[in-house]
């Protein structure tokens, strides 16, 4: 049988017990913010384009108190670490480094925003796997946003809140994520993906029940080391905008695809043609994706989902050997679709199986995995939840 992965303990729980071994009173609050996988549309949100993603059962949850100083302090439970940081440092991108830099980023985003953050003792349990594609650090980010916002009375209104997570990664922890990430953790809803324009930021909550069309959304964590730190995100993420540029465009989002080819004709260069093709693909493909999803036909969007696939591994080049081999398994076990979930290059991926077969297909990738030598992955299923909230 596949190694299974299921969303951990109490956390909501666990954390209390967490803060008040470190700090030795319990908590004014808890707050909670999910992972997330996007079920198409990778590589278009920094794009201007479309995005589809959905919030998972895992989560990362957030105790905390208020201090009467600029100064926070944080325990991660899952790093066993404590850090702690001023105002001033706070202030200062890349001052804090490692898993802190989120929480730190969050504060200097909001102070910079112009919001009087409350100071903080804070403990962090989560159970969102890091660098498994599924937007651990935006947990964190958008549950720490979340509890210092309430924390502090900030009067922050929820549409506003992703842009400043997006900014905490994008200048404090220097990742050049878009924003659905960060969208995805704090606006999702339970039952729904989240149909998100990633210009105007604009949303529609879009149906979607796997589970009363007789389906699973299988999520299988490939174990492949996530490589973004090399360069390769940053890379992708120049090349369309300096592609963008050539074709007199603000963003690719604007190439139309009946305007293609000819987009493609004004390029010179092969790899930067690979990578608008994708772009331009992927936003017709969440559109297609959406638009079944409204009519109710979700078996439908199977094909969508291994075309991503394909148009990732071939034309963005951002899929590793245990991803394609995952996604070539599920299909063949009888998957509807599968595809790599989130930046790439390592991760995770999703298949849309018959809800009775989700095992099956699951062992079947791990058979291919024992073959190739690979590690074995671990896999769960996911019906789509809620956002950040606070919790009672």
């Amino acid at each position: 049988m596949a190694e299974r992965g299921e969303p951990g303990a109490d956390l909501a729980t666990q954390v209390i017990r967490v803060f008040e071994r470190q700090y030795g009173e319990p908590p004014v609050g808890r707050w909670a913010a999910p992972g997330r996988v996007n079920l198409i549309g990778e590589h278009t949100d920094y794009n201007d384009g479309f995005v589809l993603p959905f919030a998972l059962p895992q989560r990362t949850v957030v105790a905390a108190t208020p201090v009467d100083e600029p100064l926070w302090t944080v325990w991660s439970e899952q790093t066993g670490e404590r850090i702690t940081f001023d105002g001033e440092q706070a202030d200062k991108p890349g001052h804090v480094t490692g898993w802190g830099s989120y929480v730190a980023g969050v504060v200097w985003a909001l102070r910079d925003a112009g919001h009087p953050v409350p100071g903080a003792r804070l403990a962090v349990a989560s159970d969102v796997p890091p660098g498994a594609g599924l937007s651990s650090s935006a947990a964190l980010e958008s549950a720490v946003l979340t509890a210092l916002a309430d924390l502090g009375r900030l009067g922050l209104p929820v549409e506003a809140r992703p842009a400043l997570a997006q900014r905490a990664e994008n200048v404090y922890a220097g990742m050049p994520c878009g924003v659905m990430d960060q969208a995805a953790s704090i606006r999702c809803r339970a039952g729904h993906a989240l149909f998100l324009d990633c210009r105007s930021l604009d949303l529609e909550h879009i149906p979607f029940d796997p589970a009363t069309a007789g389906l699973a959304v299988l999520v299988i964590d490939s174990r492949a080391p996530h490589r973004h730190v090399t360069g390769e995100y940053a890379a992708r993420r120049a090349a369309c905008e300096s592609a963008a540029r050539t074709l007199g465009v603000p963003a690719l989002r604007d190439v139309p695809l009946d305007g293609l080819a000819a987009a493609l004709d004004r390029l010179d260069d092969d790899v930067v043609r690979h990578r608008v093709r994708h772009v331009v693909t992927e936003n017709q493909r969440v559109l297609e994706t959406v638009a079944l999803l409204r009519a109710g036909d979700v078996t439908a969007i199977g094909p969508l989902m291994t075309a991503s696939h394909a148009s990732m591994r071939d034309d963005f080049e951002i899929t590793v050997p245990e991803v394609d081999t995952a996604v070539a398994a599920a299909l063949s076990a009888g998957a509807y679709g599968a595809r790599m979930t989130g930046g790439g290059f390592g991760g995770c991926v999703l298949a849309l199986v018959d809800a009775d077969r989700a095992e099956t297909v699951a062992d079947a990738v791990t058979a291919a995995y024992v073959d190739r030598g690979f590690t074995p992955p671990v896999w769960f299923t996911a019906a789509p939840g809620a956002g950040a909230t606070a919790l009672s």
